[in-house]
């Protein structure tokens, strides 16, 4: 994986776990936020505001890496992002498939 998908994965593996929790498909929600030509950084503050709510301590880094992710997001040329939005969905059906 290239350094720049590395540092764009990098506050989502630190942070996902807490900022998906409750959320019915984990990987539905990470599609929605970099689904479209830049990255949805409304649907993160949803997000993240579900987390303050649930836990306002642990809300309080995840922030700033959301919004950090949000910028290297959009800094991706087009076929990086295709390319991540791929490994979601690749990981998206490997997971399905390991709980089968």
């Amino acid at each position: 994986m290239s350094p720049a998908l590395q540092a764009l994965a990098h506050p989502l593996r630190e942070h996902g776990q807490a900022l998906l929790a409750g959320t019915d498909n984990p990987h539905d929600e990470v599609l929605a936020l970099m689904w479209g030509p830049r990255f949805d950084r409304e649907h993160a503050m949803w997000l993240w505001s579900r987390l303050s709510r649930r836990a306002p301590q642990q809300a309080v880094p995840v922030l700033p890496a959301l919004l950090g992710m949000a910028e290297r997001f959009d800094a991706l040329e087009l076929r990086e992002q295709r390319r991540v939005r791929r490994l979601i969905l690749r990981h998206r059906s490997l997971q399905a498939t390991a709980v089968v």
